[in-house]
């Protein structure tokens, strides 16, 4: 049996099973090349490897108060049919009439993304039937988008301690306006489908990028890239819990020099976490049936959570005719820069391509480089901080509460607040441990009034939000440093006199056993001794 083994440059290889021995030693696998196929020849014994290629294609729910060709209300989990016009119904008679909010967020984005705007893209319509599509069908923006041409920036870490980051870029062929479907519910119970047709009609941009990544890793990085950037501008929520955020992916696999293979698409995947293994799964399920003698069907799929695993939906075989034709009801879109701004009109009666542009806030990129540069913390930490919502603040507002260093205040932001949180499925916001409360902890801390033991053993207390300040905790624990040196003197000398062993190993040279006796002293003390004065009176005692 074969099993496939993954690598994030681009190569996928085939490592066969020597009986119960197991996979074949991680030398013999094939060096990554790029995504676009540079491997590197397997042996002439060795299996050849495979190319895996992946494009997204991404479905963004603009954040606007109104859909994007009727007034009617956007509302998450509103009584089913209750934010629905007439056009939403489609009723003979009524006619689209664009929303300038969705416009102006889809040119925000395709700036955000190094896009072109076209200052005229058109719309059409995509014609299919389903339920939850009254009209028959879909306005897109199908021959000329508003924003093509872009490209998006992400990172990704080479090992599991995110100490090494390597940045990758991927194309994005277009962004495009359309209007979201209604919902169908399936009662299988009752063998009926009931149609909700509050999502009809919502805006969405579609933002295509092309088949630049390789693996399910970089397609989640992307992802979650993208998604800091529109949460940033404001142009989408993003929230994939919500809908908001929905992703298609479409793989294939090929041999290095050869064209690329058939590719299947996995649609509507609602989690980065999942895409990730949704595109794992797919290229490994692909490589397994090529290499068994199978093809591959230009067919849709689902990602099946429970299973880990795509299932087929329906296959592409004969490929549908969407009747594209213009959109009889809606001119041109047209936008203006500074230079095609008729005299005689302002930026409010028009949508000003550059006066959007001179106001678009610092993008994710940019906000890591500054925390690194200002703060001084490693450039991985600011990629913590961004992904998860709400922590650059909460870390910001601690820095201007203490004293104690940026550097060493992300550590306990990363290492005990988001761990924490982590177990406990909180969210920043959720936190029962404030900002101004963990600052007044590390400014004792950092005051020596308490030791590092003893300010975990707070952090525990304070946890269980009880609204008591980590003074009171102290006091109340009796957890603040022995201030009497000579009583911490006559501890180090009961620690000395036990360890007889420990105390010759040191007289002989080896001085990190001096680590297990400042840790003694720390036992005997409850954590109540500084372990920076300890080490000097035990040097003192033992060295002098």
């Amino acid at each position: 049996m074969a099993a496939a083994v993954r690598g994030c440059g681009g190569v996928w290889r085939r490592v066969w099973q020597r009986g119960a021995g197991g996979l074949a030693p991680r030398g013999q696998r094939a060096a990554a090349g790029s995504a676009r196929g540079a491997a590197v020849p397997a042996g002439k014994s060795g299996p050849a490897p495979w190319v895996p290629v992946v494009g997204l294609e991404i479905h963004a729910q603009i954040s606007s108060n109104s859909k994007l060709f009727s007034g009617s209300q956007v509302q998450f989990a509103a009584p089913p049919n209750s934010v629905v016009s007439f056009f939403d119904a489609s009723l003979p008679g009524t006619l689209p009439v664009i929303n300038r909010r969705c416009v102006e967020a889809a040119v925000m984005t395709g700036l955000a993304l190094n896009c072109s705007i076209n200052k005229r893209s058109l719309f059409d319509r995509k014609h299919y039937f389903y339920a939850d599509l009254p009209a028959g069908y879909q306005i897109t923006q199908q021959r000329v988008p508003i924003a093509v041409n872009g490209s998006l920036s992400y990172s990704l870490c080479t090992d599991n301690k995110m100490s090494q980051m390597v940045t990758k870029t991927v194309r994005i062929k277009q962004i495009q306006l359309e209007q979201d479907s209604g919902k169908s519910l399936h009662d299988d119970t009752r063998s009926q489908t009931l149609v909700d047709l509050n999502r009809a009609g919502v805006g969405l941009m579609e933002v295509v990028m092309e088949p630049d990544m390789c693996c399910g890793e970089e397609a989640a990085a992307a992802v979650r890239e993208l998604q800091l950037i529109l949460q940033t501008l404001g142009s989408s929520h993003a929230v994939m819990a919500e809908g908001q955020l929905r992703v298609d992916a479409n793989v294939s696999v090929h041999h290095p020099g050869e064209p690329y293979g058939v590719r299947t698409e996995v649609k509507n995947i609602n989690s980065i976490r999942f895409l990730a293994k949704a595109v794992d799964y797919e290229i490994q399920r692909q490589i397994e049936e090529l290499e068994n003698g199978g093809t591959i069907l230009n067919e849709t799929r689902a990602f099946d959570s429970k299973l880990g695993c795509t299932v087929p939906m329906r296959d592409k075989e004969g490929k549908q005719d969407y009747r594209f034709m213009p959109e009889p009801n809606l001119p041109p879109l047209i936008l203006y820069d500074a230079k095609s701004l008729p005299a005689n009109m302002s930026h409010q009666q028009v949508v000003n391509i550059d006066w959007i542009h001179e106001r678009l806030p610092d993008l994710p990129s940019v906000k890591r480089a500054k925390l690194v540069e200002q703060y001084g913390i490693l450039p991985e930490h600011s990629f913590t901080l961004l992904n998860e919502d709400g922590l650059t603040e909460f870390f910001e507002n601690v820095v201007k509460q203490t004293q104690m260093k940026p550097k060493k205040v992300i550590g306990w932001i990363l290492n005990d607040l988001l761990s924490y949180l982590n177990q406990h499925s909180l969210t920043v916001k959720e936190s029962p441990v404030s900002s101004s409360i963990l600052a007044d902890l590390l400014n004792l801390l950092e005051k020596k009034e308490i030791s590092s033991t003893a300010a975990k053993q707070v952090l525990v207390e304070l946890w269980k939000g009880e609204g008591k300040t980590p003074l009171e905790i102290v006091k109340e624990k009796k957890l603040e440093l022995i201030q009497d040196q000579g009583a911490l003197e006559q501890i180090c000398q009961a620690v000395i006199d036990g360890q007889e062993n420990e105390v010759m190993a040191i007289k002989a040279g080896n001085h990190k056993v001096l680590n297990k006796l400042i840790g003694l002293v720390q036992r005997k003390t409850q954590g109540r001794s500084n372990p920076v004065l300890v080490k000097q009176l035990l040097e003192k005692k033992l060295l002098e």
